[in-house]
């Protein structure tokens, strides 16, 4: 993709063309080379459920209303990032489908040119419900949430009932076309990890990708070293019973190592972002619900772009607080394992509005 970049109005240390095609928008371009091309936006802090290793049993400070994005500047917001190269966008939350003008905001997105992807990432207690809507507005990847097959374990773990919801919803997602249809599972020792070879079994018959999500630690998630299963642990698991297993080519920005059992539909993944991180190919940047711009998921600086929209600010002063916040992203977000897991159990994010990818 080869854009026409304007001047802006300040220069901010890297070269800015007036006239000269690019390869990719210098804005969305970080020190390291790395060019961020898709977006992340979260359309609420709420949840209608409370996950274990995701949120406190008694929720979390909500921003008031007024604070959060409107329809209109979530759209306004997305097609300043895609006019830049940004071609695939992923609606995330808290819960993304409990937002009433969830569709509405779809449909808008799909009008804007240069957009490949809209993706949502849902605990799919609300899926069946909105699915045709959904894919009628243009809504073309799925990421589902589901730690386990046990209907009286997933009510321990998410601390609320609709099991049976969400596979209704996985199967709905898979007779719509859906495909793949990609399953988020986060694995945690004690808890789950005894299910890893019958979440690969899902994938036998279905265009299923399970995608096993290392356990991270989080402000309130009470996390603990000892429940932590690593890539390679999960994966020696899964080869005793399928030691035929294949490693698939992954692109360069791919989150997910992935594999597949000979002749299944289906496919697996591992997210390691413990034992084996992957900043150093990170596309990824995120808007929060209150209109932050994060240009590292795991960081905790921000910058208010929604106070900037509504002051009357131009594109281009927008375009210079995005591309000063993207030249300040760092190379990675941690430098050991140990570091990491200090750093991110002091970080105010919630797994869900994390993983996904």
């Amino acid at each position: 993709m080869y854009l026409l970049i304007q001047k802006p109005l300040l220069l901010t240390g890297r070269s800015r063309f007036l006239e000269d095609p690019l390869p990719f928008s210098a804005f969305l371009t970080d020190h390291f080379g790395r060019h961020h091309n898709y977006l992340r936006i979260s359309l609420t802090e709420k949840c209608n459920l409370r996950c274990q290793y995701c949120m406190p049993e008694e929720g979390v400070k909500l921003t008031p209303r007024a604070q959060m994005l409107t329809v209109k500047e979530v759209v306004t917001l997305a097609g300043l990032f895609v006019k830049q190269g940004v071609d695939k966008v992923r609606l995330t939350g808290g819960e993304p489908l409990i937002r009433p003008d969830v569709v509405d905001i779809v449909a808008q997105l799909r009008k804007l040119e240069g957009l490949k992807t809209i993706g949502v990432t849902t605990n799919g207690i609300n899926l069946v419900r909105l699915l045709p809507s959904l894919k009628e507005a243009g809504l073309n990847l799925l990421n589902i949430s589901l730690d386990t097959l046990v209907p009286a374990r997933f009510e321990f773990i998410v601390r609320r009932r609709g099991f049976h919801k969400v596979m209704e919803g996985i199967n709905k997602a898979v007779e719509m076309g859906y495909n793949p249809v990609k399953v988020n599972c986060v694995v945690m020792r004690g808890m789950n990890e005894d299910e890893l070879l019958d979440f690969v079994s899902l994938t036998e018959e279905k265009p299923l990708d399970v995608r096993f999500i290392e356990y991270m630690p989080f402000d309130g998630n009470r996390w603990n070293f000892k429940k932590l299963v690593s890539y390679q642990e999960m994966l020696d698991t899964i080869r005793q019973k399928w030691p035929d297993l294949q490693k698939l080519p992954s692109g360069t920005t791919d989150t997910a190592k992935a594999y597949k059992v000979p002749n299944f539909q289906g496919q697996i993944g591992f997210i390691t972002s413990m034992s084996d991180h992957f900043c150093g190919s990170c596309n990824r940047l995120r808007i929060t619900a209150d209109g932050n711009l994060k240009v590292c998921l795991f960081g905790n600086a921000e910058v208010s772009l929604r106070d900037t929209l509504r002051s009357g600010a131009s594109e281009e002063a927008l375009l210079e607080i995005i591309g000063a916040a993207v030249g300040r992203k760092k190379k990675q977000h941690s430098g050991s394992f140990l570091s990491c897991s200090f750093t991110l159990s002091l970080m105010k994010n919630r797994l869900m509005i994390l993983i996904g990818g």
